[in-house]
């Protein structure tokens, strides 16, 4: 018994397919938007090791230059140079991000005679304590930012940036 397929019967399956399949191929970039964050592998917790060894940092902070490997921006890899004021409280190892809080400039370690035991913005005057805290008066408009320490095998290794808990 052979069933035959009418012209009209022919149409409608191939309309069918063929309109599926289009909104399948226009679906499925949505989707893949919305699901493709939830697959990804969480960066949280990474330390990136730096050259800096714990044992011999003092109470005068120094500048600790280290570089985050393969940091992926979409489709594009690389490297990036970062920086922070590493110091010892004690035996607490304290590392504070250089961006200014007011225009993001960078700040140093006692930048010149007026400014010392404190951190110093060139670009407006911005002035910190040691422990990070905006001076009031200067430009800035919130302490520096914390990174996160670990030490591994003697060597200070940087988390993520943390808003400042030493003020």
């Amino acid at each position: 018994m052979s069933s035959k397929v009418s012209r009209r019967q022919f149409l409608s399956y191939t309309l069918m397919g063929v309109g599926g399949f289009m909104v399948s191929a226009t679906l499925m970039p949505m989707v893949r938007f919305a699901v493709d964050p939830v697959l990804q592998p969480k960066g949280e917790g990474e330390f990136i090791p730096t050259p800096q060894q714990a044992d011999k940092l003092t109470e005068t902070p120094v500048r600790v230059d280290f570089t985050i490997k393969d940091r992926k921006d979409a489709w594009y890899k690389s490297d990036v140079s970062n920086t922070a004021w590493v110091y010892k409280e004690g035996d607490t190892i304290i590392a504070l991000s250089p961006v200014c809080k007011h225009l993001g400039c960078t700040v140093n370690w006692e930048g010149n005679e007026d400014h010392k035991n404190e951190f110093f913005c060139p670009c407006h005057n911005g002035r910190y304590e040691k422990n990070g805290k905006n001076i009031p008066g200067t430009p800035p408009l919130g302490p520096l930012d914390e990174f996160m320490v670990e030490v591994v095998d003697g060597y200070v290794h940087l988390g993520k940036t943390v808003p400042n808990t030493l003020v």
